[in-house]
């Protein structure tokens, strides 16, 4: 498919997005949560570079299962993505050293999203993107307000734009269910570090 070419799945949501002026960069988790934003970025006529940059998923088999599914969505899509350098040990080091206990929703997720997210702030700011938002304010686990803090910090750091959106909200949470559904998206049952999987 060329990259000019987008095949969207069903009906989305008539959600009006109003970005910041200038080229998006996505920070994408998956697919599942990328799929109604992207869905609704296309819609109305913003093409963003989707950037896939989470060290924190564990065990590589798992990174690279999320991984492949998001460029596959992508290339359905006929959207451009980066996949960032996968380096576990440098996120063990920086954001779970002394956290490793903290519960989740705590200050080790705060952490996280600050390191994914300036990771993702730096690359736009090198690469052309003058605007940053991120696929991490899709999900019901994740606090927002977190969210938005990390992407504001990193933004300022690297002199771009941050774009807070809660992407809950506009009829994306239900079409999310539904695309995870129509396009059988691997069902993840956790956020994807190891002191996030469930304990059996």
């Amino acid at each position: 498919m060329s990259r000019n070419e987008c095949t969207l799945p069903g009906t989305a949501p008539g959600i009006k997005l109003d970005p910041p002026q200038g080229k998006v960069l996505l920070h994408a988790c998956c697919a599942p949560c990328s799929s109604a934003i992207l869905e609704a970025m296309i819609l109305n006529g913003i093409r963003p570079l989707v950037f896939f940059s989470n060290s924190n998923i564990v065990p590589r088999e798992e990174y690279e299962l999320r991984k492949e599914e998001l460029i596959l969505y992508c290339d359905r899509l006929g959207l451009d993505y980066v996949d960032d350098e996968y380096n576990h040990g440098q996120w063990l080091a920086e954001v779970a050293l002394g956290r490793e206990d903290a519960p989740e929703r705590g200050v080790r997720c705060q952490e996280c999203f600050r390191f994914r997210l300036q990771r993702a702030a730096d690359y736009a700011a090198a690469h052309g993107c003058q605007v940053l938002t991120t696929t991490l304010a899709s999900s019901r686990w994740k606090v927002l307000e977190q969210v938005d803090a990390a992407g504001q910090q990193a933004c300022e750091r690297s002199g771009i734009t941050w774009w807070s959106m809660n992407w809950r909200k506009g009829g994306l949470q239900p079409r999310r269910n539904e695309l995870i559904k129509e396009l059988g998206f691997y069902n993840q049952t956790f956020c994807g570090c190891e002191f996030s999987k469930p304990k059996i």
